[in-house]
């Protein structure tokens, strides 16, 4: 059976006549665009939650003030609750619309990347993730320079994973690969990523570049760190690199240039789900650091 009519609900006037309306017709949009959502048309929806399709069509049109039953009887087909529902139209502004809207069209085997992300911008730990500060990217990007040189200008400290690591194991990284593999030095990267955060509200790490590639450990990193990529062209990375003394590069140049290519392209997406990106290539140590400055908001 159809009913066309409950009694209806007053609507507070204390906003006057036209923040009804505006209410109203936010209601109806959301109905419709859930509505969309589920596939139905007007007159599907109207059938299965026994409501006549003129209601219906006033109801998504903002002409109407239907009665509370009658739209819980609607929003049951839509599959959401009436809560939800009143909670997205009262007060909701154009901005807020446009960011639901975005959000509903997120697949969702991406939604957990979109969820980090809000909570690392405006969680509750966001304040605090701000404070540690980590410089992402391939050796030869100028982590150990600028970090330091930013640690000290904060006042906090510098720490470098790599070392962090080895006084974790108690031996060089060279012993822990030799002995433990890929995986079990990844593994105490992981260990001591977490007592670092642990330790330290406020710091500048230098993270060895290759992190990105550990989903769980990186997606650590960017729930509890501010964290900035020093981008560098190849061929800046390779001479940064045999500047600081390391002649092992020279040994097959141009295979190792494809090589350093090659990892960059392949972790380029990952590198840039830092919070920043600073690119250090042809440029001075000081017009580096003050981008670098810039990026963290110092």
């Amino acid at each position: 059976m159809v009913i066309e009519s409950l009694p209806t609900v007053p609507v507070e006037r204390a906003d006057g006549a036209d923040n009804e309306q505006v209410f109203l017709e936010a209601l109806g949009r959301r109905v419709r665009e859930l509505r969309d959502k589920r596939g139905l048309s007007r007159k599907q929806a109207a059938r299965e939650s026994g409501v006549s399709e003129r209601h219906l069509a006033h109801l998504e049109a903002g002409e109407g003030n239907i009665s509370i039953l009658l739209l819980r009887r609607i929003v049951r087909v839509l599959g959401v609750s009436l809560a939800e529902v009143l909670a997205n139209c009262d007060d909701e502004n154009e901005a807020h619309r446009l960011i639901r809207r975005l959000l509903e069209r997120v697949p969702a085997n991406r939604l957990d990347g979109v969820a980090l992300r809000l909570l690392r911008d405006f969680g509750d730990e966001a304040a605090l993730r701000r404070r540690r500060i980590a410089l992402i990217g391939l050796r030869g990007a100028g982590k150990s320079t600028l970090g330091a040189r930013l640690a000290n200008e904060i006042e906090c400290p510098f720490l470098e994973m790599d070392r962090e690591i080895e006084r974790d194991a108690g031996m060089p990284a060279a012993e822990i690969f030799s002995l433990y593999g890929p995986a079990g030095y990844r593994r105490f990267e992981r260990r001591a990523l977490e007592r670092l955060v642990n330790e330290h509200e406020r710091a500048v790490l230098s993270v060895g570049g290759g992190i990105v590639s550990q989903p769980d450990t990186y997606a650590y990193l960017l729930a509890n760190c501010h964290t900035v990529w020093l981008k560098a062209a190849p061929e800046e990375h390779m001479a940064r690199v045999i500047a600081q003394g390391d002649l092992r590069p020279m040994a097959g140049n141009e295979e190792a240039m494809e090589d350093l290519r090659r990892i960059l392209k392949a972790r380029e997406s990952l590198y840039a789900r830092a919070d920043a990106v600073v690119d250090t290539t042809g440029i001075s140590v000081e017009t580096s650091f003050a981008r670098l400055r810039q990026a963290v908001l110092i």
